[in-house]
């Protein structure tokens, strides 16, 4: 079809106009970022500050060239992956080799805060089960798979500016311990105003919400610029483990271990069967022969419900990620580091509508020879995202032995109650003020409750239990209660004498 002359040169001069405008906002960036740098009296913090510059000016100009030309993946080219592109757990060998271990170090991903559940501070410092944090049980785990062994596996936390001070006071406590726990800094970005993709106005002692971490994608980026990658490939070093610290179910396993030495595979992730909780976890892809980490925030919008479904996408990223140091060495030295750009929206305190511009850290699989998922048991994914997931990792569903949380062998059923708590749940602390213990739920398959409900000691769950207390009602649900396939609601309330 002839494009008429008027329509064609409106089309191009759009195209202009937006080159224009990206260019004019590079640039104006790039001033600010120089100007910024400038004011760091110390060289050695001007230096670290200029290479998270750099990492973020990067970042924005790729963003901007995106923005101009509209590059959304394309749906019709997206394939499910093959065989080998996914193996099952059950065909990998098992292996009681420790000797791998000593090439060994644990990194968990600690850049985050408890804010969504109304605590102050690293996320990793809630307590979660028998007065123990995130952070407790992580080490308990890497002291006894140390000990068991005979190695000198190292712990590494990847903190953030938000967390980073509250986790080196917290890890004084484990001075003592016979464990070699390092921590280091991701990359801090600034925010920019959604409008005018203006930086926001800051300075480098500016308030904490003018700046971001920018995904746990910086962390190739990070390791390699604080100098840790080398100094674990000095020490012998071959193979990071990698995972989120609020996921109880990450624990080392030496057959996924021994199976990427014995393959050759640079990167190894993770996956698990997906269930209609899962619909906005990130999922595995064939794009163009290549294996590839599909994220919600890729997907057209058209083709979001898609994207969602259970049908088409079967599996989808625990984010327990297990990665080749050399190769990441390579692949840093050669600067071919290509993430695709997460674009996260959000509303400062003062209103302000800004982006931050992120990336994720498996996104990186498709720069990795032979890598390839792991479609591992669901055990191996016990992230605590909310209370519904407290309620869960501290009944008595789970047992924890040398910190790792094992499923009752009582529970008869394969898979984990779904749970549903309301908002008056939602912060921990209303959450431990509602019941006096966690109920029993060895029997349960499904418990939604929402509003003012509290419940005594003792009560015992089972099958599918609705309890709803509507706005100006109460149910206390008493002490040695046991309610299987029930609903409760409107008021029940018992008197203390």
């Amino acid at each position: 079809m002839t494009i008429p002359i008027a329509s064609r040169n409106h089309t191009l001069s759009t195209l202009d106009f937006q080159g224009a405008s990206s260019a004019a906002a590079a640039k104006i960036m790039k001033m600010d970022i120089e100007k910024l740098t400038k004011l760091i009296p110390c060289q050695e913090e001007r230096v670290a500050f200029s290479q998270d510059m750099d990492g973020f000016y990067i970042l924005f100009t790729r963003y901007l060239d995106e923005k101009a030309k509209g590059t959304k993946i394309d749906w019709e080219k997206i394939q499910s992956p093959s065989n080998e592109q996914i193996v099952p757990y059950a065909d990998i060998p098992t292996s009681s080799s420790t000797s791998d271990l000593t090439k060994l170090a644990v990194l968990k991903l600690n850049g985050g805060l408890g804010t969504t559940m109304g605590c102050v501070g690293p996320k990793s410092a809630i307590e979660v089960r028998d007065n123990m944090t995130f952070l407790d049980l992580s080490v308990r785990q890497i002291e006894y798979l140390n000990k068991k062994h005979d190695v000198s596996v190292p712990f590494i936390l990847m903190n953030s500016f938000n967390t980073d001070d509250d986790t080196k006071r917290i890890v004084q406590k484990y001075a003592t311990h016979n464990i070699d726990i390092i921590t280091f800094n991701q990359s801090r970005h600034p925010r920019i105003k959604k409008e005018t993709l203006l930086p926001v106005p800051r300075t480098p002692d500016s308030p904490i919400e003018q700046w971001y971490p920018p995904g746990h994608g910086d962390l190739y980026e990070s390791l390699y610029n604080s100098g840790l990658l080398d100094q674990l490939l000095s020490q012998g070093k071959e193979y990071l483990f990698v995972s989120n610290v609020d996921n109880l179910g990450a624990t080392v396993d030496l057959n996924i271990l021994h199976h990427m030495i014995e393959s050759g595979s640079e990167f190894l992730m993770e996956v698990t069967d997906k269930t209609k909780a899962d619909i906005k976890g990130g999922t595995l892809i064939d794009y163009n022969g290549q294996i590839r980490l599909l994220e919600i925030a890729q997907v057209p919008d058209e083709h979001v419900e898609d994207f969602k479904s259970i049908k088409k996408f079967k599996i989808f990223n625990t984010n327990n990620l297990w990665i080749d140091l050399k190769a990441t060495k390579r692949i840093m030295d050669e600067e071919s580091l290509d993430l695709e750009i997460i674009v996260n929206h959000k509303t400062t305190d003062h209103g302000e509508k800004v982006i931050q511009l992120e990336t994720a850290v498996g996104s990186g699989i498709k720069h990795f020879k032979q890598a390839h998922g792991i479609n591992v048991p669901r055990t191996r994914f016990l992230p605590v995202k909310s209370t519904s997931d407290l309620f869960l990792v501290t009944s008595n569903l789970y047992s924890l032995i040398h910190g790792e949380l094992i499923i009752n062998s009582k529970r008869m059923f394969n898979n984990v109650p779904l749970i549903k708590l309301g908002e008056d749940f939602k912060k921990v602390q209303a959450f431990l003020q509602r019941f006096k213990s966690i109920p029993h739920i060895l029997e349960l398959d499904h418990l939604t409750v929402t509003g003012d409900v509290t419940f005594g000691n003792n009560v015992e769950l089972r099958g599918t239990v609705i309890i709803v207390a509507n706005h100006g009602e109460r149910i206390d649900i008493p002490s040695g209660s046991i309610l299987e396939n029930k609903v409760v609601s409107g008021n029940l309330r018992i008197l203390d004498h």
